[in-house]
Parts: structure tokens; C-alpha cells; sequence
């Protein structure tokens, strides 16, 4: 075995994947760095325990946490160093090397908040007197813009339910009111009869942490709606009693997120449009429609129950994207 390289495995537990043992890492050593290795483990694992027992992350955030701590495990062991040996610049050459190697500047600005979490802990815990990833920064990243459809888009989409069954008369009324009012998934499914306000075009939603908001709803989706109700409902309950508004076509209980997505998934397709259509894709379109016709952020906001005013500027991004791109196809000098 002399002068050959040993592999030292580690491994994590984690609760929420059936107590199954899952190796997070495999890094070879030569005999001489069996001992550094050891030493990076340890430190590591103490910080993977501390997000998991006193801090309570969840399974896959610590899991995807532990993979960052890996990869700089790695780094360190390649360097002949330990985790508490490394400085300032040792950490800036790790990102370097991450974003030369391709990774996102997602995934990297995730790996430079672990490590600065990491460092945190070795100082807290009086393993570090100070803090090398105190001012570590991710690389700036422009923020993913929100795919949506075209205003005629949407009408080929809203147009393939057959309203003359049950099941699609319900699919129609339960997409013209996603994008009537921008709900979320998780609002449309969880709409009970009582919420709605058809006389005056509103209904009431629960979002986000409990908060209920009044939303205005259009008076063609409004129409959709009360056909159905009158219609197809009672057809797809077949005398059971249900307070949810949209039930589903196996014994009238109450239609599911998945089962939403699936129905949109298969208009979608029948429409001819790209893949990856989600319901949150039809409350994209309903913002962007909004504001492309006038509407203004913070009336957006409100119908979108959006608690931050900066969540909803993303679709400002969506407007200039689509005025950049008029701009180099019709100016003569773009």
C-alpha cells in the first residue's frame, strides 16, 4: 500500500431520507494527508450537524449544503491545508475556481453563503479568532426573468378545454380565472365555494402566510365560472357535498396542485405551445399583460400579494427586455 492513494469516505445521515446513508464526498490522500483529511472531516461535520440539529434546515438544504462543504474540502486538502488554515485569498481563488469551472453564479453565490455561514460557525464556536469570509462576495448575477406567454398565447391555451364535458367545462373556468387574477397554484385549488363574489367580480384568497386578499376577477372568466358552477360541478360531484370550488373527476374531492398542473400541461400541449408552461407561467402573463396596458407596480403588488415591492420589479425587467428587443429589430442603427 506504500505510495499508493487511499480514498477517505465520509459520510452523512439524514432523517428525512428513510435514515438511508448517503456519501457526500470521496477524496483521496496519500498517506501522509490522511491526517489533514481527518482533520477537514471533523470541522465539517461539526458545521453540518450544527445546520441540522441546533439550526433545523431542512434535509435538502443541508444536503445541498454538504456538497458545497465537500467541494471545499477538497479545495483545502488539495492546498495541504486545513479549513481553519485558509484565508481571505485562499477562499476568493475557491470561487474563482468555481466559476471557471463552469457553475452557475446561482450555485456560486449559494457556496460563498455557506462558506461564510461555515466561518461563522468556526468563530462562534472559538475554533477561529477571526473571520477570513467576513467580506467574501458572490459574483453578481442578473436575476432570472419570468417566462410569459403573448396575449395570443393565452387565448389559444384557454380555448382547448371542450366545455361540452364536465371536466372541460371545469378546466376552462379554472384557467380563465388563473389568468384573470394572477393567483397561485395553491390559491386556485384552494378557492372555496364561499371565497367567490361573482355579482361583484371579486373573490377572496389565502396566500402566503395566511394573508387574505381581495382580488378582482374579469367578467369573461366570471361567466366561465358561474357555468360551470351551475353545470358541470354538480355532474362532477354526483350528489356528494363539497366546499371547494374546483373538485376533481374521480368522486368530487378537492382538485389537487398536481392535478392543476397536469390539466394546464395538456392544453398546453394541445395549444402547440413550448414546453415548461406552469400555472405560475399564466400569473407571469397576468402581471406582464397588466403592465404592459398601463398598470402600475404598486397596484400589481396588491394583486399579486406580493409582501415586497422589489418582488414584483422583476417584471419592469420583462418590459425592457421586450423594448430592447423591438429596438435592435427595428431601428436602423441597433
Amino acid at each position: 500500500m506504500a505510495g499508493r492513494a487511499r480514498k477517505v469516505i465520509v459520510f452523512h445521515r439524514f432523517r428525512g431520507s428513510g435514515g438511508a446513508w448517503r456519501r457526500v464526498r470521496e477524496v483521496a490522500a496519500d498517506k501522509g494527508g490522511v491526517g489533514l483529511a481527518d482533520r477537514n472531516t471533523a470541522l465539517a461535520d461539526s458545521y453540518l450537524e450544527e445546520l441540522r440539529v441546533v439550526r433545523r434546515l431542512a434535509d435538502l438544504t443541508v444536503e445541498s449544503y454538504a456538497r458545497d462543504v465537500a467541494d471545499l474540502v477538497r479545495f483545502a486538502d488539495g492546498a495541504g491545508k486545513s479549513l481553519d488554515e485558509l484565508r481571505r485569498r485562499d477562499l476568493e481563488r475557491f470561487v474563482r475556481e468555481g466559476m471557471a469551472a463552469g457553475r452557475s453564479p446561482r450555485s456560486v453565490a449559494r457556496s460563498v453563503a455557506c462558506i461564510r455561514g461555515l466561518y461563522r460557525f468556526l468563530v462562534t464556536d472559538g475554533r477561529l479568532d477571526a473571520n477570513p469570509a467576513d467580506e467574501l462576495r458572490a459574483p453578481r448575477s442578473w436575476p432570472d426573468l419570468p417566462h410569459c406567454l403573448s396575449a395570443d398565447d393565452v387565448d389559444r391555451l384557454l380555448e382547448q378545454p371542450d366545455p361540452a364535458t364536465p371536466a372541460g367545462l371545469r378546466d376552462r373556468a379554472m384557467l380563465e380565472v388563473l389568468y384573470a387574477s394572477g393567483l397561485r397554484v395553491s390559491e386556485l385549488v384552494g378557492l372555496r365555494t364561499g371565497d367567490l363574489r361573482l355579482a361583484s367580480g371579486c373573490l377572496t384568497c389565502s396566500g402566503k402566510g395566511a394573508k387574505e386578499r381581495l382580488v378582482p376577477v374579469g367578467e369573461v372568466a366570471v361567466r366561465w365560472v358561474r357555468e360551470y358552477s351551475e353545470a358541470a360541478r354538480p355532474r362532477l360531484l354526483a350528489g356528494r357535498a363539497s366546499e371547494w370550488l374546483f373538485v376533481n373527476a374521480r368522486g368530487g374531492g378537492r382538485l389537487s396542485r398536481v392535478g392543476c398542473w397536469k390539466i394546464l400541461k395538456k392544453h398546453a400541449l394541445l395549444a402547440g405551445l413550448p414546453r415548461g408552461i406552469s400555472p405560475h407561467v399564466l400569473r407571469h402573463s397576468f402581471a406582464t399583460h397588466l403592465l404592459e396596458r398601463g398598470a402600475d407596480l404598486r397596484s400589481i403588488q396588491t394583486l399579486l400579494g406580493h409582501a415586497d415591492l422589489s418582488t414584483t420589479q422583476i417584471y419592469t425587467h420583462v418590459l425592457e427586455a421586450r423594448l430592447k428587443a423591438v429596438y435592435e429589430a427595428c431601428h436602423p442603427r441597433a
